[in-house]
């Protein structure tokens, strides 16, 4: 027999500029000058789309179900039906100093909890930043992200968590 499993997730963001502040006339070089003006600039990180998974069933045997943050694509994979629905990957925007670099943490996993106190895991959190993301000549960096979560099998229910978002000047 199969079950529901709806799935949502609710999104907690944090920004911890790195970047020391300064004073412009005590700084030695421009690199030094640079950073004060970044932290006069502080970050600021909205959650423009919150990570959904949609609605899958799961079998006896469990399984995975996977958003890629490039396509927005949808996979199942193991003991797990795909019912359909809206599968979205998570969208943030940044605002900063423009042409900053920043680096994007996300947690290696997190749990979910459903309101019948059972839990899953998500794991594999990804963005579809490059390497060194910068924000652009307006202060803003668009991205998003997805992960895979992992269902045990007949583990049905509507599961939401927190995804910690920090993001730092470099």
């Amino acid at each position: 027999m199969k079950w529901r499993l709806f799935l949502g997730f609710a999104l907690a963001f944090g920004a911890a500029p790195a970047a020391a502040a300064q004073c412009l006339l005590c700084a030695q070089d421009k690199a030094a000058g640079s950073a004060a003006r970044k932290a006069e600039v502080p970050l600021r990180i909205d959650v423009e789309t919150r990570l959904d998974m949609g609605r899958v069933a799961v079998g006896a045997m469990g399984g995975e179900v996977e958003i890629d943050p490039a396509s927005g694509a949808r996979r199942v994979r193991g003991d797990v039906v795909d019912l359909g629905g809206f599968a979205l990957t998570g969208t943030v925007t940044v605002r900063g100093e423009p042409g900053a670099e920043v680096r994007v943490i996300l947690p290696a996993s997190i749990d979910l909890e459903s309101g019948h106190g059972r839990t899953a895991r998500v794991t594999g959190l990804i963005t579809d930043l490059s390497a060194a993301p910068r924000l652009g000549a307006d202060g803003r960096l668009q991205f998003r992200f997805g992960g895979r979560l992992q269902i045990a099998g007949l583990d049905d229910g509507d599961y939401r968590g927190r995804v910690p978002v920090t993001v730092e000047y470099q």
